[in-house]
This record gives structure tokens, sequence and C-alpha cells, in this order.
């Protein structure tokens, strides 16, 4: 890199053209250690700036990039002696570190070059803290009974014995945990009977901040967001200095955050830079690969195991490229990807259930009144077309004229979602989310209780628009109507879905989220005291949502995980009734 980094090196681009390119060494991707240990910086110290350890908590303390031509300097102090050289380093405030690797390249500023790493820094830094403080503040044994009662979703992971027990937490796991951390401290009852509102609101900040500063694409105001969660934190964290957990916030990682905004800017989103990526690799290329050795002379077996792995792999390309008839290499010209996001609904070609009864479907299922909702709907479709529509007395009036001529019909216990890739750049087959609609069964001696997913449900009856409102409901069945009654129930003019749900209706969204944590508040919809129901197409379900119970002061034990949306009369959404 010292010599080509000036002189450049002519290189083929992937159009074939050659051009002469100057390769810089412009960033380092590492952990704290690891950037302490390349710049030469103490620990407790930034190894970007020049802030005061004792002032690494603060979000309004002044800082300025580390002066590289001091740093410089005093590393050629190596030729005046030991002491000297000792002597400079310290006034530049730096370890003595002799030539390290970045000191003669071109253009090279280490201090500039450290980036962000939200694996270490944030998930494994912060939110590794954040746990640590909430589990002091609130009671291991509160915060593991909420999350063993959390309701089931495709994107939750139930932690069945809680979390504050847990060791040696993976990033994967923190993220996982990340996802329902607010909720569950929602409400709950803090030492000294101290106002939870500055504990909410500093959790929101410090999860704001971490999932904006994992956006694949920033702008302006997107950095102002990042900027503005991370005061937030700050200027609620003192309470945890007033419930005695902290005595101050002097973490390097919690000072780290600070510069994310210019990092960004600078070298373009995290993900150009996270740890989490070389992670990864080396689980596939060291940890594996180990494990495919006998343990003895490992260098040479690994490097075999995966030369032989990456031979095959081009061998099954080359395969399935023959197989599919192709024998002449087309022009590839390369689509940059977009940023819509498009998925396919998906259901299973044949039933779960062939043949289930309405009274198995209100007694095992709880689809309590399907039979009035079903008709409702039939006599609804078919007067769709009416000039004026029906109101509410009239179409339960005739309702109640409609007869089924089936007695079973076919159920479905679950509908998902596919990626759909347009330009090639994913995994079409990806199953990205799901929602369950099962029965109550007999579980050996006992009896497991039913498992009837929520989801958002478009209410303008087309899911595909630009915007959509939606209301939030639980599925109770997924069903189709048998081939020969559809003729006998509907007009010849309505067009019938292939598909329906059974769905029970929450409120809809509150105006404005709560001020504390930015949640919105949901709760069951009632009328005279009883669940408002009703028949949907299936396409309208755009998605699944995870309703966060509101547990209280403190969470009644006799709730459990499969219990709990019968249970409890009020939850917790991050959404709202618009979806762009």
């Amino acid at each position: 890199l010292k010599s080509i980094g000036v002189d450049g090196l002519r290189m083929a681009s992937g159009d074939g053209a050659l051009r002469r390119c100057h390769p810089l060494f412009a960033s380092f991707v590492g952990d704290y250690p690891e950037q302490l240990l390349v710049t030469g910086i103490k620990f407790g110290e930034c190894p970007k700036c020049d802030v005061d350890a004792d002032d690494t908590g603060s979000n309004t303390a002044p800082f300025h990039l580390r002066n590289l031509t001091k740093v410089l300097d005093a590393l050629t102090a190596l030729d005046k002696g030991n002491l000297s050289f000792v002597r400079a380093c310290a006034a530049a405030g730096i370890k003595p570190i002799v030539h390290p690797f970045w000191e003669d390249l071109p253009f090279t500023n280490i201090f500039r070059a450290i980036t962000p790493d939200v694996l270490h820094q944030l998930y494994q830094g912060l939110i590794k803290h954040l746990l640590g403080w909430l589990s002091a503040a609130c009671g291991g044994a509160e915060i593991d009974a909420r999350c063993r009662r959390l309701p089931p979703n495709h994107h939750i992971h139930l932690f069945s014995k809680g979390i504050t027990c847990l060791s040696h937490i993976s990033g994967t796991e923190h993220a996982q945990i990340c996802r329902f951390l607010l909720g569950i401290v929602i409400s709950i009852r803090l030492p000294n009977n101290l106002n939870a509102g500055r504990l909410l609101r500093a959790v929101q900040g410090l999860l704001d901040f971490l999932y904006l500063a994992q956006y694949p694409c920033h702008s302006l105001e997107s950095l102002q967001l990042l900027d503005d969660a991370l005061d937030l934190f700050h200027k609620n964290k003192d309470i945890f200095i007033d419930l005695g957990i902290r005595f101050n916030f002097n973490l390097p990682k919690l000072h780290a955050a600070r510069h994310y905004s210019a990092m960004i800017m600078m070298f373009g989103t995290t993900d150009n830079y996270n740890t989490g990526y070389t992670e990864r690799l080396h689980i596939d290329f060291a940890k594996d690969a180990y494990r495919a050795t006998n343990h003895k002379d490992e260098f040479v077996q690994m490097t075999r195991w995966l030369e032989r792995k990456e031979k095959i792999m081009r061998h099954d390309k080359y395969i399935n490229w023959r197989c599919a008839g192709a024998e002449e290499t087309m022009p590839y010209h390369s689509h940059p990807p977009d940023m819509t996001f498009r998925r396919l609904q998906s259901v299973s070609k044949h039933p779960t259930a062939k043949a289930i009864s309405i009274d198995k479907l209100i007694e095992d299922y709880g689809a309590t009144y399907f039979r009035e909702a079903l008709a409702r709907y039939i006599t609804q479709l078919n007067h769709a077309s009416d000039p004026i529509p029906l109101r509410s007395q009239t179409l339960d009036v005739l309702a109640q004229d409609v007869h089924f001529p089936f007695r079973t019909l076919p159920v479905f216990h679950r509908v998902k979602w596919l990626s759909v890739d347009a330009h090639g750049h994913g995994d079409a087959t990806a199953t990205l989310d799901y929602v369950h609609a099962r029965p109550q069964c007999n579980s050996g001696s006992s009896l497991r209780p039913h498992h009837s997913d929520t989801a958002l449900v478009s209410i303008c009856g087309n899911p595909d628009v630009v915007s959509i409102e939606v209301h939030v409901g639980q599925v109770r069945v997924i069903f189709s109507l048998p081939s020969k009654s559809v003729p006998l129930l509907f007009l010849p003019t309505v067009k019938v879905p292939t598909h329906f749900a059974y769905i029970e209706w929450f409120e809809p969204f509150t105006s404005a989220p709560d001020r504390h944590h930015g949640l919105y508040k949901l709760s069951r919809s009632l009328r005279g005291g009883e669940k408002v129901a009703s028949i949907m197409p299936l396409a309208n379900i755009v998605r699944s949502v995870h309703l966060m119970p509101n547990f209280g002061a403190v969470v009644p034990r006799e709730w459990t995980s499969d219990t709990v949306l019968d249970n409890c009369n009020t939850f917790w959404s991050s959404g709202n009734s618009h979806i762009p």
C-alpha cells in the first residue's frame, strides 16, 4: 500500500477497462481492544478524539480529532533514545508503539479511520449495560416473569427462562431481546416509587439510536433523528444514578455514539464496516474448518477443507447452469437493488384440516361468532354494489336469512409471506413472516390452548395501494368455502375470494403515541361486553404484529404466553393506523 498508494496500480474494472487505481487505507474495522491496539491509545479513552476519559459520559463535552502530526512526530523520537521516545509518546497521548503499520502509509489518518462498531459498541456494549441496569432497577424476577408471558410471534424469540439468568449472550440474542425490551418495562414498579417516565425515555432513546444507526440508507433528516435519540437518552440517564445503579456514565462505547453521524457521512452506512460480518466469516472460515480437522497440524487441513468446499460449490453451480439449458454466457447487466419491499402472501395448496365443523371452529378455535360473522359477510358482499350501503341493523336482519349449504369447512393453520426479489439480489424463497391460527388440542395430560396470532389488516380492501389504513385483529380461523357452495351463497356477479379469515378486532390506534415511550395503546373492541368479530378476505392481512401486554406494576402470575392475549385487556404496539 505504501508504494501503490502514491504511484497507483493498473487494475481491470468490471467492464474490462484498465484504470489507474490508488488503493488507500481508509478505515479500520475492529472492536474496542483492537482499536486501542492499533492506535496506541490507553484503555478508557476514545481512540478517535481527545476527549478526557472523565468526560466520555457527557453528551456536551467538546472534543477534536486526535492530532496525527503530533503523533507522527512522537514516533520519530525513537531515534533519540528510549526515554525521549516514551516521553514524546506520553505527551502525544499514546502508548510507546514502535513503527505501527500505518506510520508511512500515504494519506492515512488512523484516528479518522476508526469506524463505528454496531455489534460490540451497541449490542454487546450499551445494550448489555442497559440489561444490567434494568435488572437492578426493576428486579430480575419481575423482568423474567414478563419475558415468560409474552405472546408468540414469528419475529419474537420467547425466552422461556427469562433473560437475566443468561450468560455469554451473543449479539443475535441481544438483538432479539431489544425487540421487546421497552415493552416489558412499561408500568413496572421502581424502588422508592420513583417515576418510571425517565426510565422509559432513556430506554426508548437508546433503542431508537440502535435502530436508526442500522438504517441501510440515510438522509440529513435521519441523521438528525439519530442525534436526537442519543440526546433523549442523555437527558434521562440520571434516573439510573437516582436509583443508585450508576455513579457516572464514563463509558468509551457510550461516547463512541457521538461519532456515528460524522462517520456515516464520511464512510457511508454502518453495514459497510460492521464487525458482525467478519464474526460470521470467522465461523465459516475458521471455526467450522477447525472442527473438520483432527486438531493436529490443523492449518494445512483447514486450508484443504476450504479449497474443497469452494470447488464443490463452483462445480454445483456449473451443473445447475448446464441443467438449466444454458450453453453460452449471456451478457450480464447489473441492476442495483431498489428500496422497494415486495412480499408475496402464500397459503398451502391443501388445507391443514379438510373438514372441520362449525361447532369445532367455535369450541376449539375460539371463533365464538363464526356463524353470525359469515352470514353478515355473505350478505354484505352480495349487496356491495347497491347504490345505498346497508345499515348495520338491516344487514343483521338480512343475514338471518342466510343458510349454509355445508356442515364442514376446510381450514388452514397458517399463512406466510415470501420475499419477492425482482433483480435477483436475494433469496426469492425466504420466509419473511407467519400468522398462525391453530386450535386447542390435547398435549399429554393437559390441554394446549389455541394459538391465534395478531395481525395488521387492511380496511380499504386493497393491501397493494401506496398507503393503507390498517386495524389490529386476532386471527382465529383461516378457511375457504367449498367450491360447490359458492354459487349457492353469492350472486353470479360477485367476485368471491378464495381464502378468508375470522378476525376478532381491537380498537383503532390512538391518534398519538404515549409521550413517555412512543408506543400506541390498544384494547379489545367490545360491543355489549362481547368481542367484535368479522370475516375478511385473507388477502387483506398485511403482516403479523406483536402486541406487548400492559402487565401493570406486577405481572399476574396466572398469565401464560399462550393465554395472555385473552387475559390482558390493554396492549402496546409500535405501529400506527397507516402503512406507507
